[in-house]
């Protein structure tokens, strides 16, 4: 396409997203894809959220009459500190809540000792207009987790919900967290995904998290915004502590999920938070408060110390968020990698003497599985690498079968912790090994994948999404490799639901106990996402980290899949998966519903999938 041609297009897409004629988008939408791929984001999540997060008079009267529904309907009180917000923005934050279509709720205020003279007026007239708003005046400044505590002790509903002084509620929010506690009784802490809101009300940036995800949660507060704490639990715990100002949300969240269970955390896939990003917030740009950020990296210090994990923390790539540093014992326990190789000595030869010459982890052995190699420079680098001492080369001519070869493998090593190992991958960094083994040691993570880059440095697995494609796909293929990705998750530890065993690590022990890769019905694809998703189901967490880098060449010595032979089997393999896992395939909690399945990018789905309790309920 010619770049005017280009142009052209994505200023029709931007004036498509502004018209919002609904007859007009719903043509594009459905005629005219490529259009919307098109727009710049902005515009595009604009075209999103008239399409699909704008609530109709019908929306409302079933909102209504849902609510009229609940036997028990909680109260929750809003707790919001103020000091010194501009006069429109608190008066829009006020707005947004008394605009709730849920009506049993509380606003409770702390002003922090406001000097800015608009501030008492405008809380004064809320509270006279209300008696929902409560207020309390601090007669100093205390800052914010003080100012919150003060807000705290207005509470007297079941649930609590945090709200900054110039943030906004979408209309729904309380309603959905109404919902969702009502379908939900046990649940200690609900979260809702959210955006960004400028100073004109124009909504952008959305982050459509997964549902509860412990890795990713110690990389950046992802419960914050909207947060929403069971009152009795907040206050068993102590409320705000003092010096973590500017993550005391993100303290407070990790002290609160210790004294709960995964169960009963809840994640509602709604945008129903608006945070809004002005110059010098930290919405608009986290290093505006750098001291948030060191808060916060004390908030995951303090919480690895009390949960007696042996972990340091430390920047990660994306410097306003956290790596977590897992420790390996000494000594080092020891570790057997299975490569199944086939001919090409030249990527078996690199991948080896990566691993033998690149890697600081040392307590380790080399099993190559070579499954018929013919070619004579092969089978003489075979026997040559065979005599080093710590490696061994077995053979095995059957047909290629990825699964049973592994099986085959694992049954002749005695490590503690297994590496499934490609032979078209090469090291990069020498602690790859090490950060495997960290990760696989933790007796709840059943099995550890690597970050995999294509050989020009674009991102070839970042982690595994159940449903990309029809099964599963690899999440941001092809992105650049310093690419942040949807929220940052290109760049952070945190769970998947499956991850590829073109280099996985997983203790010996736990293999053996889910009984392997899948040889009869898998033997070529998806192996790895069966064997993940038994893990899970088995009450393992799958783990991806970006610290573990590696090239890949993907499949390079497999040849092929166009024969009728592999497209036949190949079919087969889908069929299995979906009929053994239709379900789990169709719902990734590592995802998230208002995401495509068609793109690997984290892309918004056109339409989105999550349920509106009020019409699919």
């Amino acid at each position: 396409m010619s770049v005017a041609r280009h142009a052209v297009n994505r200023l029709l897409a931007y004036l498509l997203a502004r018209i919002g004629n609904d007859r007009l988008l719903w043509h594009v939408e459905t005629r005219k894809p490529r259009l919307i791929q098109r727009m710049p984001t902005r515009a595009q999540y604009q075209y999103w959220i008239r399409r699909f997060d704008r609530l109709s008079d019908d929306d409302r009267t079933r909102i209504a009459a849902r609510i009229a529904m609940f036997s028990r309907p909680p109260v929750i009180s809003v707790v919001m500190p103020v000091f010194n917000p501009p006069a429109a923005f608190l008066m829009r934050t006020i707005a947004s809540v008394r605009e709730q279509f849920y009506p049993h709720w509380e606003l409770c205020i702390a002003d922090d000792a406001s000097t800015a003279p608009h501030v008492r007026p405008i809380l004064d007239a809320a509270a006279a207009s209300d008696p929902r708003i409560k207020i309390v005046y601090r007669a100093e400044n205390g800052h914010i987790s003080r100012a919150s505590n003060s807000a705290l002790a207005l509470a007297t509903g079941e649930f609590v919900a945090l709200l900054d002084h110039d943030d906004e509620l979408a209309p729904h929010a309380l309603y959905l967290v109404a919902e969702e506690l009502t379908a939900h009784p046990d649940a200690d802490l609900v979260y809702s995904d959210e955006d960004k809101i400028d100073a004109d009300g124009v909504r952008f940036a959305p982050y459509f998290k997964p549902d509860w995800n412990p890795d990713l949660f110690l990389a950046q507060n992802s419960i914050s915004h909207l947060g929403v704490y069971r009152t009795a639990l907040i206050r068993a715990i102590g409320g705000f502590r003092e010096g973590f100002e500017g993550s005391q949300d993100y303290d407070l969240a990790l002290r609160a999920t210790e004294q709960t269970t995964a169960e009963r955390i809840r994640h509602i896939p709604h945008v129903l938070y608006h945070w809004r990003a002005i110059p010098g917030s930290a919405a608009l740009r986290v290093e505006e408060k750098p001291y948030a950020v060191s808060a916060a990296r004390r908030a995951v210090a303090d919480y690895l110390a009390r949960t007696g994990r042996a972990a340091s923390v430390e920047p990660s790539a994306l410097k306003v968020f956290q790596r977590v540093r897992y420790s390996v014992p000494s000594p080092e326990p020891p570790v057997s990698i299975l490569i199944p190789t086939r001919d090409r000595v030249d990527l078996v030869e690199r991948c080896i003497s990566g691993i033998l010459e690149r890697t600081d982890y040392r307590n380790l052995e080399i099993l190559i599985v070579d499954n018929g190699s013919q070619e004579e420079d092969s089978l003489r680098y075979l026997v040559e690498i065979g005599r080093m001492p710590r490696v061994r080369v077995l053979r095995h001519d059957a047909a290629f079968n990825f699964s049973a070869l592994n099986n085959v493998a694992v049954r002749q090593v005695g490590g503690e912790i297994l590496v499934l190992l490609n032979n078209d991958t090469d090291v990069i960094h020498p602690d790859w090994l090490m950060e495997l083994v960290a990760n696989a040691l933790r007796p709840d993570v059943g099995a550890v994948g690597a970050r995999l880059l294509y050989p020009n440095g674009a991102v070839q697995h970042a982690g595994v999404v159940l449903g990309l494609g029809g099964v599963a796909g690899h999440a941001f293929k092809r992105k650049p490799a310093r690419d942040p990705g949807h929220g940052g998750r290109a760049q952070l530890q945190q769970d998947y639901s499956a991850v590829t065993a073109a280099c996985l690590a997983i203790r010996k022990g736990v293999y053996d106990e889910i009984g392997g890769l899948n040889e009869r019905d898998l033997p070529v694809a998806f192996n790895d996402v069966d064997l993940c998703l038994r893990l899970r189901s088995k009450g393992y967490r799958i783990v991806w980290t970006p610290y573990a880098v590696l090239y890949h060449h993907e499949s390079a010595t497999r040849g092929t899949e166009a024969t009728p032979a592999r497209r036949a089997a190949f079919e087969r393999e889908i069929k299995f998966m979906k009929d053994r896992w239709g379900e789990v395939l169709r719902r990734d909690p590592c995802y998230n519903p208002n995401l495509s399945l068609n793109t690997e990018n984290f892309d918004l789905a056109f339409p989105p999938r999550a349920i509106r309790p009020w019409r699919d309920a």
